[in-house]
């Protein structure tokens, strides 16, 4: 039976060895590089407590202690800006480490998002729940995440952010297809389909509100894809016990485990600021002439 509770913790699975970005996660977090002057995972918590979340489980993994550090207080670092009177940026620091009850636990392997959502059990406990992953960030108002809690304690049901991809990119993604009836309604879940096999384009964007029920499903699931504990297959069993929503996402999406989307966020993130905009601008303008 669906939970009537309303959706008050996330998870945000942060425990993946970002070979993508190599060397620069040799010795960093992925999670933590920065987009301008705000590491990546930042946006993604701020995503999570716009949306109204209270309580927030990052799934760690080796190497990833600057994640918790992050949003810890900083006792010397305040002092220091005190002391130099810099009260703008101090407020800025001491924002992090106020903006929620932030917990951590770690993947001992990584065994898939599956087995990281899974890590997360014994602090979700019998509750509906959120998961953001920290490669997608996604730019909307009111926040992608935030539509997506309102529908879960509308309807009750578990909620999936999807949205359109090119038919030649599906391989990448979680591919879901809907009932034929028109609805939102989803009738099957396929991880990283073959090129040419894909039921649809529409891709799952990093955002899930579930039930709970989906911890009985990970406990039993069964390797998948790549040998890992994929989400997505238990997501498949959970469709078949309750159906699943899948929310259209509009808005912009960042794929910043990406290279290019990285670049991407980079730049839109930078053409959004007030401080930043003109300039940006003027330098994209002259390096797009030197280039025709």
């Amino acid at each position: 039976m669906m939970s009537k509770q309303k959706v008050r913790k996330a998870i945000i699975p942060a425990g993946g060895l970002g070979t993508r970005f190599l060397p620069a996660t040799k010795a960093q977090p992925k999670e933590m590089l920065p987009l301008i002057d705000k590491p990546a995972i930042q946006y993604i918590v701020e995503e999570a407590v716009e949306s109204g979340i209270e309580s927030i489980m990052i799934v760690t993994g080796r190497n990833k202690r600057a994640i918790e550090d992050h949003f810890d207080k900083s006792v010397e670092l305040e002092k220091t800006l005190e002391e130099r009177g810099d009260d703008c940026t101090l407020s800025l620091v001491r924002n992090i480490s106020k903006m929620a009850e932030i917990y951590y636990i770690r993947q001992h392997e990584p065994l898939g998002l599956g087995h990281a959502v899974l890590c997360a059990k014994s602090f979700i406990g019998d509750e509906p729940f959120a998961v953001l992953l920290g490669d997608d960030i996604l730019m909307s108002n009111p926040p992608c995440l935030r539509q997506m809690i309102d529908r879960y304690e509308q309807d009750e049901s578990s909620v999936v952010a999807v949205m359109e991809v090119p038919w030649d990119h599906t391989e990448r993604y979680g591919i879901v297809s809907l009932e034929p009836d028109g609805s939102d309604r989803i009738r099957n879940l396929v991880e990283k389909p073959a090129r040419g096999e894909a039921p649809s384009n529409l891709a799952v964007v990093g955002r899930y509100v579930l039930d709970p029920a989906i911890f009985g499903l990970l406990e039993t699931s069964k390797p998948g894809k790549g040998g890992e504990i994929q989400l997505t297959d238990s997501l498949q069993q959970l469709n078949s016990l309750s159906s699943i929503a899948a929310h259209r996402f509009q808005g912009n999406r960042y794929d910043v485990g990406d290279k290019l989307g990285f670049v991407q966020a980079t730049i839109d993130l930078a053409l959004k600021r007030e401080d930043m905009a003109e300039n940006v601008i003027e330098y994209l303008q002259k390096r797009l002439a030197e280039y025709r």
